[in-house]
């Protein structure tokens, strides 16, 4: 099952002004919660700013005040329905998404504010800086929806705060503050809500002063020094998404989707 981009109540939003683009995840009403639709348009827009050299800096933000409260678990049923589903959804959605944000040549800002969760702190885990509201929120509360994270997103996680960090947040699914994601490593600055306009202004200022050559091969070679695992074998990828037929995961979902709490069984 392929999964492709369609239409949806939300968008992501591009604007170029000089040297610098603003994408900016819009969904009224849902926190900014990301369609299929809106991660096709994810991997669409960062693959065309990446191309755009007369660009020097990223910026990646919410609408509304909130981040990204994750993926629309709304379209769960239609799009993740069985293991070739969920393995579609993940690998041939979610991964190119994620993959273009973190390929992008520019350097990439996030300015984070509200709600930063799930999906949402998988993208700004994929951003060169994290800029955060002190009243801003991240975690992954997914073990609640019956599935853990997925290998391309959990990536993002293990390079940016490691094992043990990456780990706590997925097993104790706790949303936490700006400070303690500080502490952890996931952010570069946390500042008062009212100072966030202004240290965005003042930190793409100084990415935008700098050499767009020197940047560029920054990124690039900071990427090849972390170096890459093997890629996981057919055998393993199916592994990973064994729980995708399995009734704690439809009990996950169905209660988030119902407004209930999950009782699992370990099924």
């Amino acid at each position: 099952m392929a999964v492709s981009p369609g239409s949806g109540e939300g968008r992501v939003r591009t604007r170029v002004d000089g040297a610098v683009a603003t994408v900016t995840l819009d969904h009224p009403g849902r926190l900014n919660a990301i369609t299929v639709a809106m991660w096709g348009e994810l991997a669409e827009a960062f693959g065309r700013l990446s191309a755009d050299r007369g660009l020097r800096c990223v910026v990646v933000r919410g609408a509304g005040g909130h981040f990204a409260a994750g993926a629309d678990i709304r379209e769960f049923p239609r799009v993740r329905a069985d293991l070739e589903g969920v393995m579609a959804y993940h690998r041939d959605l979610l991964a190119p998404a994620l993959r273009a944000v973190s390929d992008c040549v520019h350097p990439v800002v996030a300015a984070i504010e509200g709600v930063c969760v799930g999906g949402g702190l998988e993208i700004a885990s994929r951003c060169d800086l994290r800029l955060a509201a002190r009243g801003a929120r991240f975690g992954a509360p997914i073990n609640r929806l019956g599935f853990p994270m997925a290998p391309d997103e959990m990536r993002g996680l293990l390079e940016l705060a490691g094992r043990a960090v990456t780990l706590e947040i997925l097993l104790e699914g706790r949303v936490f503050d700006a400070d303690e994601a500080l502490s952890k490593g996931l952010l570069t600055r946390v500042v008062a809500a009212e100072a966030l306009e202004s240290e965005l202004t003042a930190t793409v200022a100084r990415l935008c002063a700098g050499a767009p050559l020197a940047a560029r091969l920054n990124k690039s070679t900071a990427a090849r020094l972390a170096g890459d695992p093997a890629p996981l074998s057919d055998a393993e990828w199916r592994a990973c998404f064994a729980y995708a037929d399995g009734p704690d995961h439809r009990r996950g979902v169905q209660a988030f989707l119902q407004g209930t709490d999950p009782v699992f069984t370990g099924e």
